[in-house]
């Protein structure tokens, strides 16, 4: 959450409304406490606007019935999330919006994970809503929600698509497949003067060339075998509305001539036809291929390119906006608990993997994983290993913190396994003994895989003495490629040094043994 917002905390329970408050506070959290009866006056005296709650955290209600005080936080802000402690004790709502701000629900007694889960999930929920406010059309929640991210690329093309969203002029959406080229067309489309006409789009790479021009043109009966009726094209369909022309670079040069000309003089002909027909359109066209280069080798008109780019928006890749990869997932998930597909969710360590690889596939690769995801481990948790094999290699052996589960990782604890720096402790503590011997032996083996099994060199990287990192090998029963005798006259030289005065090495080996 953020500095300016606050939780509000109701629960009618004393000691575990305390207990969560300095829980909330631990993790950096503004908590308003309050009982069900007494949260509207808490929020004015602690807080003065419910619009600065981030979320509601609802406890024990034995004051009031739970769908009652949700009903009436809602009405005070429509915009906040709700999360539940507990199993859920309410069926299902007549209210779909009211059901909807219900994102969580966290069994008792509480762990760390789904806490942290469910106060990121709510700081989406939130932004999400905050930002369709701003824009003033909550109609276009749907489509407006594919645009998911804070990366500086995104809030660019965001701004771009409000500048260029109500003028007539062509505009050009260039990028690799599956950035969303299509969302941001019908975006620019429903944010238009034309919104309330058709929106048509047209992949000109997936149909046959010999029937593109009949596909944007139509034809009257009797053009060509098979056209036993009259048919109205694209441009028709789209009288009044956007025409979106995907692929546009897989168009063939001939239809190129023909599209420039309909461009330039807002009329055609259907196929067989000798009417002229006036058109009234918008285009908005999208590709994956270099224009630039295909006019170089003769494989797209530069006139038509002039005509399309007049206003160019370049999508970026996924890999270019990794940081938005945790947002990407909470929307993707929420889309599919809607339409009633399944639900997942996916542990911290597994959000890092995801964030470091390349994705090929952009959004759709990623929108692609998670169904499969929740068709493997239907309202699970995804954790690294169970990830496809590709994601393996990404991590090597820094798939989990050694001593912890990766259940107990929250999302952005750790940003590489070699800090080991925890931002809070797991709920649940840990056994700080089990934890420290883990991170040692596991340094070791990384020291030793560094250098070959070469124990000399480990413990130079390490900072120790051989024979030191020798002992601890054979506490931890670790392999080597040094021989027995060398580590022998290694431990004799100590010992005789400690009868100089180099206790420090004797107690050291002494205590290994």
């Amino acid at each position: 959450m953020t500095n300016e917002t606050k939780i509000l905390l109701i629960d009618d329970n004393t000691g575990s409304r305390h207990d969560l408050q300095l829980i909330l506070n631990f993790l950096g959290e503004r908590v308003v406490a309050a009982s069900g009866d007494d949260w509207h006056t808490q929020v004015h005296e602690q807080s003065g606007n419910s619009a600065d709650l981030s979320l509601a955290i609802i406890g024990e209600c034995a004051n009031i019935a739970l769908e009652e005080l949700l009903i009436d936080i809602y009405r005070s802000d429509a915009g906040i999330p709700f999360v539940l402690i507990g199993l859920s004790r309410l069926s299902r709502l007549s209210d779909q919006a009211l059901q909807n701000n219900i994102i969580a629900s966290i069994p008792v007694p509480l762990s760390y994970q789904p806490l942290l889960d469910a106060l990121h999930k709510g700081q989406v929920f939130r932004e999400h809503y905050n930002r369709l406010q701003n824009l003033g059309s909550v109609r276009d929640y749907n489509m407006f929600r594919s645009l998911v991210g804070n990366s500086l690329r995104i809030q660019q093309i965001r701004q771009m698509m409000g500048q260029v969203a109500d003028k007539e002029v062509s505009v050009l959406i260039t990028g690799e497949s599956g950035t969303g080229k299509e969302v941001v067309a019908r975006n620019l489309h429903l944010n238009s003067p034309r919104s309330d006409k058709p929106f048509v789009p047209i992949n000109c790479g997936a149909i046959p060339r010999e029937l593109l021009e009949s596909e944007l043109f139509g034809h009257e009966k009797g053009a060509f075998t098979g056209a036993v009726s009259s048919r109205a094209g694209r441009f028709e369909l789209a009288d009044g509305g956007t025409l979106f022309l995907d692929e546009i670079g897989d168009m063939p040069l001939n239809m190129q001539v023909k599209l420039l000309r309909v461009l330039q003089e807002h009329s055609f002909e259907r196929v067989g036809g000798a009417k002229t027909i006036q058109t009234d359109v918008r285009i908005l066209a999208a590709t994956h291929r270099n224009l630039e280069d295909m006019i170089a080798v003769g494989d797209f008109r530069q006139d038509l390119y002039y005509r399309l780019n007049v206003f160019p928006i370049e999508m970026p890749a996924l890999r270019d906006r990794s940081e938005d990869i945790p947002l990407l997932l909470n929307e993707l998930i929420s889309i599919m608990e809607m339409e009633k597909r399944g639900s997942v969710r996916f542990n911290s360590a597994a959000i890092s993997c995801l964030c470091r690889y390349q994705w090929p596939g952009n959004v759709r690769e990623l929108a692609n994983l998670v169904e499969r995801m929740a068709i493997l481990f239907p309202n699970g948790i995804v954790g690294v290993n169970d990830l496809p094999a590709n994601f393996h290699a990404l991590l090597g052996d820094e798939q989990v913190m050694p001593g912890l589960p990766e259940d107990d990782l929250a999302i952005g604890q750790f940003s590489e396994r070699e800090h080991g720096n925890f931002s809070s402790l797991p709920l649940n503590g840990l056994d700080l003994k089990e934890y420290l011997a883990n991170l040692e032996k596991d340094l070791i083996e990384k020291a030793l895989q560094d250098c070959d099994g070469v124990v000399a060199r480990a413990a130079d990287r390490l900072n120790i003495r051989r024979t030191t990192l020798v002992e601890k090998m054979r506490k931890y029963s670790l392999q080597r490629k040094s021989d027995n005798d060398a580590d022998q006259a290694d431990i004799k030289a100590n010992a005789d040094g400690a009868e100089s005065g180099n206790s420090e090495t004797v107690r050291e080996i002494g205590a290994a043994r």
